[in-house]
């Protein structure tokens, strides 16, 4: 049987410290629902892995959407959720985006955030599988740096809120299905401590890092997921991760975002040979979703045996591209790309997970007192394939939703204070983690990646099924949690991208490339 814990300890012996709400995580989903259960009174204490800068909110290029236009409506953003989502969405989830959306966007201008203006009027812009003009953006392509910068602002001056950086969360405290808190590590002091919460808010971001290509922070290693999965969670979708299009290939470079928002505003992709390809996959072309212009542009490189396709903006004008996309302007030319004068290499890499936490409509997951939203949470409202620029919405707005749900609770005195240890787990094994971490990768890239085969999906079980015995022995320091949680999120992904046969939105299999009805339903994963 799989250990819940991955080290020893006694939390008699631990410093405790308490809070009404507990979230872990310091991006747009974490930020907001500090925010709101401070403004509702609340006592917090916020935990974040490293700063709060290092979130995939940071780099968050292209937009937040919102039905804020005079041409535009909740309902036509609910149809394009709902395309987009290929059949899996939660109704009644994307109807409270779209619907509570444009109001918490209003909260956050109310808050200081700058967006994008024509005169007086905000700016919209267009990405893929959006039927209007509803993304809005700042400082051109920086959107998510200066939400970031509002709520961090905001938030740290709220005398009941504490950040507290460099804590890394290593389990839940969970006990006949309530979750009192988390065992943390201070990554400074190498200090573990027990924090205690009324409310427990899992905010912790994406999973990208468990890919060898990504656009996704150091920090997104899929670390909330596996807490709450170890800790009896269930988790749903697993299956469907959303691959970016266009991300920067330079030898020397990152696998930088270049923004949906730049075929937006009218970008062609072209083959090695120059040939424009997108209309003949799709009669939205190069704004068709994201899983179909992958994998044109993965076909397209079969095709041509290249690593890469072009992004081509050189018939745009070249002022207007560099107001619009400065960040992406200036990073292209510090690896000695002009984007206004050259075209861009780019090829798919890992961007965001549709699964994750499966949570109800305000948020709480299968444990009681457990909330989670943003990317580690999952209750369907996007589907097999999330719509861009839906997710920087989805954080603010189930944020929201928790203090809402979560008040109950916080009136709850009579909560309890038990005692957790975990003393039977092994010393830790003499192996290279460094290693296992870039085979982990290596085998998320190459057999569970866009394009995927029965085969390819079995080897790589194996290999999780290889390491399962790690569970049985204690970890030393952060890096080998992080390696932990992704070996056990990787196997979750794979897992349920073997069941699902057939193909739909970001999962595509090779032997089953075909749209099932019968499929048309979740998978749900639960120890």
């Amino acid at each position: 049987m799989q250990n819940r814990y991955l080290v020893n300890f006694d939390s008699r012996e631990l410093p405790q410290y308490e809070a009404e709400y507990l979230i872990i995580g310091g991006g747009i989903a974490g930020l907001f629902t500090a925010w709101a259960a401070a403004k509702a009174g609340a006592q917090v204490t916020l935990l974040t892995k490293r700063t709060v800068v290092e979130s995939n909110t940071d780099r968050a290029q292209g937009g937040i959407a919102a039905a804020l236009g005079v041409q535009d409506s909740p309902e036509l953003h609910m149809q394009d959720t709902l395309i987009a989502g290929a059949g899996l969405c939660d109704e009644d989830a994307v109807r409270i985006l779209v619907n509570e959306g444009p109001e918490r966007v209003k909260e956050l201008i109310e808050m200081g955030a700058s967006f994008d203006r024509s005169g007086e009027d905000l700016c919209f812009t267009r990405e893929g599988c959006h039927s209007q003009h509803r993304i809005l953006h700042a400082q051109g392509d920086a959107t998510g740096a200066e939400i970031l910068r509002a709520l961090s602002q905001n938030v740290s001056a709220l005398a009941n809120v504490e950040i507290l950086e460099n804590q890394y969360v290593v389990d839940l405290l969970v006990k006949n299905n309530i979750c009192y808190g988390v065992l943390a590590l201070d990554q400074i002091t190498g200090q573990c401590s027990i924090f205690r919460g009324r409310v427990v808010v899992l905010a912790t971001g994406g999973s990208g890092r468990l890919y060898n290509y990504t656009t996704n922070p150091e920090v997104a290693t899929a670390d909330g997921i596996a807490l709450a999965y170890r800790a009896g969670a269930a988790v749903m979708d697993m299956e469907f991760i959303q691959f970016h299009p266009t991300s920067l290939v330079l030898p020397e470079a990152p696998r930088f975002l270049i923004s949906e928002a730049v075929r937006g505003e009218g970008a062609i992709l072209r083959n090695s040979r120059g040939e424009r390809f997108m209309p003949q996959y799709h009669g939205m072309a190069e704004l068709a979703p994201r899983d179909i212009v992958s994998r044109a542009i993965l076909s397209e490189m079969a095709k041509t045996g290249s690593d890469s396709v072009s992004l081509d903006l050189t018939h745009l004008d070249p002022e207007k591209i560099k107001e619009r996309f400065p960040t992406i302007t200036l990073t292209c030319a510090k690896y000695g790309v002009d984007i206004t004068k050259e075209l861009i290499p780019v090829a798919p890499a890992a961007h965001y997970m549709m699964g994750g936490v499966k949570t109800d409509l305000w948020g709480e997951t299968s444990i009681a007192r457990l909330f989670s939203c943003g990317e580690a949470s999952c209750m369907a409202v996007h589907g097999a394939n999330r719509l861009a620029s839906n997710s920087l919405l989805d954080g603010l707005v189930w944020g929201g939703r928790i203090v809402q749900a979560a008040s109950r609770v916080i009136e709850d005195r009579n909560t309890g204070r038990p005692d957790f240890a975990n003393p039977g787990l092994l010393p830790t094994p003499d192996i290279n983690f460094r290693e296992l971490r870039k085979k982990l990768q290596h085998i998320m890239g190459d057999k569970v990646g866009p394009l995927r085969t029965a085969q390819r999906l079995a080897e790589a079980l194996a290999f999780f099924d290889r390491w399962s015995y790690l569970s049985a022995y204690e970890v030393k320091d952060t890096y080998q949690m992080e390696v932990r949680n992704m070996l056990e999120v990787g196997g979750l992904i794979t897992e349920a991208s073997m069941m699902r046969t057939e193909s739909r939105g970001g999962h595509f299999r090779l032997d089953y490339p075909e749209t099932a009805e019968r499929w048309q339903k979740h998978i749900l994963l639960k120890r």
